[in-house]
Order: structure tokens, then C-alpha cells, then sequence
């Protein structure tokens, strides 16, 4: 660590305490980009790096709602706007447990990169809440809903923050906020993405975070004139990501034998086919019901409970080619890491955002296979909201056909950009300097054209 960075960041980390992921998010950028700020002395005069890492504007506000016993219940909601230099702010909402003001910065912060790569005008933001949708009933989310958006929508709109869906925030929970906002305003604009395909969503926007993670593996593995042909791939989470990355896996001849949830994960030898992926959508999207169901209706695959006495995640310690964290933050530890090449993992893919660990991304670094960092390998989510918002502005609808070659394009594109970033910079191969230095670049001098604001 440089005397910059290691200031940097003592820095940071004091006038920021307790939140860790945030710091882990920003140490990991600041690495390579001292790599930039030593060719480029006018970015550190300036402070762009230190103007990035501070939101531009934090929301943080009570949410009340009643539960259907007529209790009344009181959870936080946040909203982090954290650059607008290339576009509107445009980030999800996340409802989980865990959702703190320091894991939605380092979202944020994230996300201000990612958007850069897309190729798309969009700038960073995050947000959410500590409700825990899970086990609620639909009236009970409808009404935390309303309640969330009744304060939110005084700092969203179409050209100022365009909120989407994370964790705990599917199609549901999106109709629910839509609705209020709408009657709130009294208005109907394209002010968030993953509507409902009746009222201004994109074709394509559910699966395209999971399709785009498997896209850039293809690419990645083009560079070493491969294919995901007959590979074998471990896959984490059962939700949205890890569904639709399943799929195309599958459509790409590749051969899928793990999901989990927060409760545990299967092992599946055979293979997930897309008669069993059928089931995991039906159990996950419909029924809302836990991973472990899955051994009961295919009773050849192993089910393992999570263990927090474990000192690692014993889903990364199976045989296979390419593994694709689809879950949540730092699910991805040194040992996990290790686990993964002494299994014969050559390339990870990131479906979920920042799941590796400094430790596992030092790992996968020093020997040098193909890894790809979520704010790249991920981005296909919010491209195809930009999409979306596109399609909104416009009042029309592109066909699925249509959105999965844009997409297919924009993650080409992305690949391209890590790519001859990295060699550029004089590290040809690692993604994670060619993502960040990419993402930066772009916001940087748009930051430099428009004054110290």
C-alpha cells in the first residue's frame, strides 16, 4: 500500500467509523487507481477521489407501518445519492436485516463505477431499509411500501434519482412503491425500473444481471479461446441473480450443481437441468419457500445447513471450472478462495456485488485467473434499467430479442473496457484495475469539466 493510499485511507476510515464494507470497497479502488493519479497529478489537485467517496446527498428516514395484528412497527429507510456527474443517481433499494448506512455507501459507491461502464448516462446511488420482507404477509409489504415511498418520493423523480430493485425488492415490492408514487405525484413517469411489463417495465430486466455475469464469463474465456461448453459451475444465492445465471449456463452447455440461501446450500452432482430450475423459480418466486426443499423433491442432491462456527463456505470446496457468487457481500473468503483453485475454479464471475473478500480477491489476483469484479461482471442489472428508463422516455417498447442483444453488446463492451484498460495501465489480465480504472476515468473528467461542485 502506497504512502497516498495508506493516508487515504486512514483518513477515511476516521471520519467514516464503523462502516467496514464501505472502507473494504473504497481500499480495493484506490489500489489501482494510484496507478491513474500518479500520470494524472490534476485529478489529486483537484480531489476528485476525495469528492467520490463523499455522498452528495444522505436520506435517512423512520418508516412506520402497521402490521396485520394492528401493531405498529418502525423500521429506517435510506436513500444515498452519491454522484450525479454522468447521469441521474440510479441504484437499487435493498430491504434486508442487514441494510446499515455503511453497507448502502459502499453500494453506492460501487455502483458509481458500474454505471460509468455501462456506457449508459447514468450516475451512482443506493438505498433501502431494515425491513425484512421475508415471512411478511402481501398486505403488510404493501403497506411498508407505501409508507417507504410516502417520504422517498420527495428526493426521486425521472431526471434526478431513478431507484430499482435489490435484494428483498422484486416486482412486488416495486408495484407497491410505483402505485404510491404515482398518487403521490400525480404523475406516471418512468421514475422506477422493474415495472411490470403492463406499465413501462423492459423485457429482459429480470434476467439481466444473471445474464450479463455469464455474458462477461464468456468473454473472459474467449480471451483464452474457450467456451463454457461442458464447464462445471458453482453457483451461490437462489434468487433473481442465481436463477436466470443458471439459465444461461444451461444455454450455453455449461453444467450447474450448487444454489443456497441464507439457510444452506445443495449440492447437486447430476446437475441443475431446467426442469430443476423450473422448481427452484416455482419455490423461490412463487411459494417463497427455503433451498433445503429442494432435496425433497430430488433426493440425489445433498443439502448442508449453514454452520457460523465454519471458518469458510463449504459450496466453494467442490470440483468445477467457473464459480458465480450470486448472493450477497463477502460470501467469498482467503480460505473459500484457496478452496476454489485447489478444486480447479479457474474463473469466478460476480453476480453479486463485492461477494469476494480483500483476502479472496488477493488470492484470485496473485494467481492470476480469469476474475471478474461485480462492479463489471454485474452491470448488466442496471444497463438494462437504463435501458428501461430509455424505452420511458420514449413512451415505447423494445422486444426481448432487441434487449438481450443490447445487453449482450454492453457487456461485450464493458469486457472490452477492463480489458484494454488493464493492459493500458501495464496490468493486462486483471479486471479489477481495468474496472475501477475504466469506471473512474469516465466520471473523473466529467467531475473536472463541471467545477468543483
Amino acid at each position: 500500500m502506497s504512502d497516498y493510499v495508506k493516508s487515504f485511507m486512514d483518513e477515511l476510515v476516521a471520519k467514516n467509523p464503523a462502516q467496514p464494507e464501505f472502507h473494504q470497497a473504497v481500499e480495493e479502488v484506490v489500489e489501482s487507481l494510484s496507478l491513474v493519479l500518479d500520470r494524472h497529478p490534476e485529478y489529486r489537485a483537484n480531489k476528485i477521489l476525495e469528492r467520490m467517496v463523499e455522498p452528495e446527498r444522505v436520506f435517512m428516514f423512520r418508516v412506520p407501518w402497521v402490521n396485520d395484528n394492528g401493531e405498529v412497527q418502525v423500521n429506517r429507510g435510506f436513500r444515498i445519492e452519491m454522484n450525479s456527474a454522468i447521469g441521474p443517481y440510479k441504484g437499487g433499494l435493498r430491504f434486508h436485516p442487514s441494510v446499515n448506512l455503511g453497507i448502502l455507501k459502499f453500494l453506492a459507491f460501487e455502483q458509481v463505477f458500474k454505471n460509468s461502464l455501462t456506457t449508459l448516462p447514468m450516475g451512482g446511488g443506493k438505498g433501502g431499509s431494515d425491513f425484512d420482507p421475508k415471512g411478511k404477509s402481501d398486505n403488510e409489504v404493501m403497506r411498508f411500501c407505501q409508507s417507504f415511498m410516502s417520504e422517498l418520493f420527495r428526493h426521486i423523480g425521472p431526471n434526478t434519482d431513478v431507484p430499482a430493485g435489490d435484494i428483498g425488492v422484486g416486482g412486488r415490492e416495486i408495484g407497491f412503491m410505483f402505485g404510491q408514487y404515482k398518487k403521490l405525484r400525480n404523475e406516471f413517469t418512468g421514475v422506477l425500473t422493474g415495472k411490470g411489463l403492463n406499465w413501462g417495465g423492459s423485457l429482459i430486466r429480470p434476467e439481466a444481471t444473471g445474464y450479463g455475469s455469464v455474458y462477461f464469463a464468456s468473454e473472459m474465456l474467449a480471451t483464452k479461446g474457450e467456451t463454457l461448453e461442458g464447464k462445471t459451475c458453482l453457483v451461490s444465492g437462489s434468487g433473481n441473480v442465481a436463477q436466470y445465471t443458471v439459465e444461461k449456463i444451461l444455454d450455453l452447455g455449461g453444467k450447474v450443481v450448487t444454489l443456497s440461501d441464507s439457510s444452506g446450500y445443495i449440492y447437486d452432482e447430476e446437475g441443475i437441468d431446467r426442469e430443476k430450475l423450473a422448481f427452484v423459480m416455482d419455490l423461490k418466486n412463487v411459494r417463497r419457500g427455503r433451498i433445503k426443499e429442494y432435496v425433497e423433491k430430488y433426493p440425489n442432491a445433498v443439502y448442508t445447513p449453514v454452520d457460523p462456527e465454519r471458518d469458510h463456505n463449504p459450496l466453494w470446496d467442490h470440483k468445477a471450472d467457473c464459480a458465480f457468487p450470486s448472493a450477497t457481500q463477502n460470501e467469498i473468503n482467503g480460505k473459500d478462495a484457496q478452496n476454489l483453485l485447489n478444486n480447479g475454479v479457474y474463473l469466478v464471475s460476480e453476480g453479486a456485488n463485492m461477494p469476494s473478500n480483500l483476502d479472496a480477491v488477493k488470492i484470485f489476483l496473485d494467481n492470476k485467473i480469469l476474475y471478474a469484479p461485480g462492479k463489471a461482471a454485474n452491470a448488466g442489472g442496471v444497463a438494462v434499467s437504463g435501458l428501461e428508463m430509455a424505452q420511458n422516455s420514449m413512451r415505447y417498447s423494445w422486444t426481448r430479442e432487441e434487449v438481450d442483444n443490447k445487453l449482450h453488446q454492453i457487456m461485450k463492451s464493458i469486457h472490452k473496457t477492463c480489458k484494454d484498460t488493464a493492459e493500458a495501465y501495464g496490468t493486462p489480465g486483471n479486471y479489477v484495475n481495468g474496472a475501477n480504472i475504466g469506471g473512474f476515468l469516465k466520471v473523473a473528467n466529467a467531475m473536472m469539466d463541471q467545477g468543483i461542485v
